[in-house]
């Protein structure tokens, strides 16, 4: 649903703000082996990838490519767009 999807979205940013660094424009990024490894982002996201397209499709986050794996796509940032 909708409603779940938004609230995944909100959960995803609050972790990545966890993780993730604040370069010196402002923007926090993460790298997705970092966001995927973690033990409380695993419990939280049973489907990462997914919810990190949805956030890609409402602008809320950008990182490079479609489709993330896990190992090939490790040093990919993942960057919030929004604050």
């Amino acid at each position: 649903t909708t409603m779940n999807v938004e609230h995944e979205i909100s959960l995803l940013v609050e972790e990545i703000r966890r993780l993730g660094t604040k370069s010196a424009d402002g923007q926090v990024s993460v790298k997705f082996g970092v966001l995927f490894a973690d033990e409380k982002c695993a419990n939280l996201f049973e489907a990462l990838v997914g919810t990190l397209k949805a956030a890609k499709r409402r602008k809320i986050v950008t990182y490079q490519g479609e489709l993330l794996l896990q190992g090939v796509h490790d040093n990919v940032d993942i960057v919030l767009l929004q604050d």
